[in-house]
């Protein structure tokens, strides 16, 4: 049988696959106790200052914590239940719940967001992870923008144009911006740098994500055995000159001038580290089950 291509008519060029008109739920966001929650006020149109000056608002005043998974509750992601945990109840959360509510606060202000996903490498000793970080791309009158507040201690203080070899220093921490060989072809390589040398944090490529994706990312690092998310309580902070990182009992802060404390902390103490150190207040039984779950590791 012959098959005539010519009888075929010509197809038009195809246009957007998806079209959501809010693909960040922004309309769902309390924008008003958002801004009160971070300290943030006044005029905030969609430009690289108004970024800048979000993401170290958000930082200074939601920590990183995975204390709800801890407490063996579930995380929703959609946007009135972010926003109840983190603005209203004040607490904070991991990538994707911070990220995904910067993206809300984002696309509310007027800028345009595209979700990412990173393959996590600070810690994995050469072995090859899931991309499972959660950040975003924004775009702004100076150019395109890498935007993060997910990822704890390591990261991003502020926004860092999407330019290759991108070298700055944050509030005295410095981070770098490269393109790497990746899997696929070139990636992006974000790394900071740590007692003298620049140490990768994660790869990414420029594939955008969707809330739908983050959602089965999500359920993945809530409920897999092998998480690292679910066995360990971990809370960080970072700001200018100082981080904090707390994994179950062990206390660590950074600092910009090189020096740094550990402390090994009673099971009993970890309480009121979290309240006093990251601004996490827990009630008396959230309370029993965290210095429950820390003693049990210290007993392992």
């Amino acid at each position: 049988m012959t098959f005539e291509t010519h009888a075929l008519p010509a197809a038009a060029a195809p246009g957007p696959l998806f079209t959501e008109a809010d693909p960040w739920s922004a309309a769902e966001l309390d924008l008003d106790a958002y801004l009160a929650r971070t300290g943030l006020a006044g005029d905030l149109p969609p430009t690289a200052p108004t970024l800048r000056a979000v993401q170290r608002a958000h930082l200074a005043a939601i920590p990183f914590e995975n204390v709800e998974l801890v407490l063996e509750r579930p995380l929703p992601l959609d946007v009135p239940a972010l926003v109840d945990k983190m603005v209203r109840r004040r607490r904070g959360g991991y990538c994707y719940e911070q990220n995904l509510l910067l993206a809300a606060v984002l696309s509310r202000l007027g800028f345009s967001v595209t979700g990412l996903a990173a393959r996590v490498l600070v810690g994995a000793q050469g072995h090859l992870r899931p991309a499972t970080h959660a950040l975003l791309r924004v775009e702004t009158e100076q150019g395109p923008h890498l935007a993060d507040v997910g990822f704890g201690g390591g990261g991003l203080l502020e926004p860092i144009p999407f330019e290759d070899g991108r070298q700055e220093v944050q509030g005295g921490w410095g981070v770098r911006l490269d393109r790497a060989p990746g899997l696929g072809g070139p990636e992006w390589l974000l790394r900071s740098f740590t007692d003298g040398e620049w140490e990768p944090q994660y790869a990414f490529t420029t594939a955008g994500q969707a809330r739908a994706d983050y959602a089965i990312f999500s359920h993945y690092l809530a409920s897999h055995p092998r998480s690292p998310f679910r066995g360990r309580l971990t809370a960080q902070r970072i700001g200018p000159g100082v981080r904090h990182r707390l994994a179950d009992a062990t206390l660590v802060t950074d600092r910009t001038d090189g020096t740094a404390e550990r402390r090994e902390l009673a099971a009993e103490e970890v309480p009121g580290v979290l309240d006093g150190v990251f601004g996490i207040g827990l009630d008396a039984r959230e309370q029993e089950i965290v210095v429950r779950r820390v003693s049990a590791f210290l007993n392992v």
